[in-house]
């Protein structure tokens, strides 16, 4: 497979490795593909559908948890819920991407649709994690500081800031996508280039930020003994490190491929064959943070079983009542459901 067809591009790109992009063409190479082709198919078809079975059900549960238990006004639970609702429109491709091994078939309208949402899921979690970690930071290392944030106006002026960022650097690959050949995908290569870079640098800058910001918060941890600031970081902190785990692997594939290297045909399957594996890892994390706050989440953990006796052990149990807060000019950062 050369490096053009798998990029940050939308469905068929990234299975079709028999295809030609409109930048090469090889007919040796097909023969070479085949295995890959074979592999990569029957694999993304198994794991995307487990994952589309897994995904909504988790992060419905914990939408349903935040909503009937927490305290919405808690900074941290907003940017969960955000959280939950980005991998949830990233969920919901998963059959796209399923039935799009066979080629695309919706025309350049959704081909570029279904780009931009794969995008705006993207980069809304990444954002989202990054503002979670600086608002840890700035709770733990300078919590005097930060009451200002938690007023309504600068809860909504975040979370939409989060979004448009999110809808404007969604506007490259969906400009640059159309339908070629029964493919969704880069209509030229420059345009292939700039995504790749683009993701990579939004990648590497908001890990560098969220580094910088768990060595401030652990010295300042260290002098601490609040258990609840303890807990709090120790969720996000497993949370930035499966995302890291799951998507840095497929970043750097990504950027190799654009490399134009020559490669053997036993080094180029070996290299798409990490592609497949490592872009199935990434696009699977959807499921992976309702499992995190299972295990490492106490108060969820205790919300979710009293969730689940209510509806089939005992649903005539009234139910509890949420966190209250009064209003005012700024609600100080409660309790989140960690």
């Amino acid at each position: 497979m050369d490096s053009d067809s798998d990029a940050l591009s939308i469905p068929a790109s990234w299975v079709q490795m028999e295809s030609s992009t409109v930048f090469d063409y090889d007919k040796s190479n097909l023969l070479c593909d085949n295995n890959v082709i074979f592999f990569s198919i029957i694999f993304t078809i198994v794991l995307y559908s487990l994952v589309f079975l897994l995904s909504p059900v988790g992060n419905s549960l914990v939408l349903w948890v935040l909503v009937k238990y927490e305290n919405l006004e808690s900074l941290t639970n907003v940017f969960i819920l955000n959280l939950c609702l980005s991998d949830l429109m990233f969920s919901c491709l998963l059959p796209v991407l399923i039935s799009a091994q066979w080629g695309w078939f919706l025309g350049d309208f959704f081909c570029k649709s279904i780009n931009m949402i794969f995008c705006i899921s993207l980069y809304s979690s990444i954002f989202f994690l990054t503002i979670m970690t600086i608002h840890r930071y700035m709770s733990v290392v300078s919590p005097i500081s930060s009451l200002g944030i938690y007023t309504l106006r600068c809860r909504m002026l975040v979370t939409t800031s989060v979004w448009a960022a999110s809808i404007l650097f969604s506007i490259p690959d969906t400009v640059f996508h159309k339908v070629i050949s029964l493919k969704c995908d880069f209509s030229e290569r420059h345009g292939l280039l700039a995504s790749v870079y683009q993701h990579n640098i939004l990648f590497l800058l908001s890990m560098g930020i969220i580094l910088f910001c768990y060595v401030q918060i652990l010295r300042t941890l260290f002098r601490s003994r609040s258990r609840q600031r303890h807990r709090t970081v120790r969720l996000i902190f497993t949370i930035v490190v499966a995302y890291f785990l799951s998507w840095a692997p497929y970043n750097l594939v990504l950027f190799l491929k654009t490399e134009v290297i020559q490669l053997s045909c036993e080094g180029r399957q070996q290299l798409d064959f990490a592609m497949i594996i490592c872009r199935n890892l990434a696009f699977s994390h959807c499921c992976f943070n309702p499992v995190l706050y299972v295990f490492v989440g106490v108060k969820f953990r205790r919300h979710l079983k009293r969730l689940l006796q209510q509806v089939w052990l005992c649903p005539k149990t009234s139910n509890p009542v949420p966190f209250s807060y009064s209003p005012g000019t700024f609600t100080y950062e409660g309790p989140s459901f960690y």
